[in-house]
């Protein structure tokens, strides 16, 4: 993969079906009562109901379309459009938007951004540190940023941690899981709390 490209896009030029595939790869595991809405429990924890946050890189609406459900307002931003519609007819309770999370600008500054699903490994890398920083311009000056990815993709941790100093985002606390397990170095996951530190 080169600096500039985005690996998702890659793999939806390769494989056009790659986007049905995601799809209904998570319609069949909520069909079967697969446990989705991990993520969604620990940003609720995080905030008063009624708070907003920006779901980055959102995909099908999983995470912010079940945070919507619990009362927040919610705005999923993805870059696949495919994805976006299936957000759109799933979880008509929140706003998506088609954009490029180096990009897109918003309005209003959020409560939270979470940005879930490995996202940050499928961005071109060279505009991670850019993303970063557009979440840190994105979220209030008390607000969170929640970044959760696995090892093995491209990106290491110590390079993340690195592009969110740089960024100007503090760590406040490293997880290995969203069920909030202690980050160890062994961790082959990492859910990342970061605050505004400017």
């Amino acid at each position: 993969m080169s600096e500039q490209e985005n690996l998702w896009l890659r793999q939806v030029a390769e494989n056009p079906g790659h986007s049905q595939w995601y799809i209904k790869r998570f319609a069949d595991m909520a069909a079967r009562g697969v446990d989705l809405h991990g993520e969604a429990r620990m940003i609720d924890a995080m905030v008063p109901r009624g708070s907003r946050i920006l779901d980055a890189g959102c995909g099908t609406g999983r995470v912010g379309g079940r945070l919507a459900e619990l009362g927040h307002e919610v705005v999923g931003v993805d870059i696949d459009p495919e994805l976006i519609a299936a957000a759109r007819r799933d979880h008509p309770g929140a706003t998506w938007i088609v954009g490029d999370l180096s990009s897109t600008e918003m309005t209003e500054r959020s409560d939270v951004v979470v940005c879930a699903g490995n996202v940050m490994t499928f961005v071109a890398p060279s505009t991670r540190r850019a993303i970063l920083r557009r979440f840190h311009g994105s979220v209030r000056s008390d607000g969170r940023v929640v970044v959760g990815f696995g090892a093995g993709r491209g990106y290491e941790f110590d390079d993340f941690r690195a592009d969110a100093a740089a960024a100007g985002l503090r760590e406040d606390l490293l997880l290995s899981t969203w069920d909030l397990r202690p980050f160890t170095p062994e961790a082959d996951f990492l859910v990342a709390v970061l605050s505004p530190a400017n």
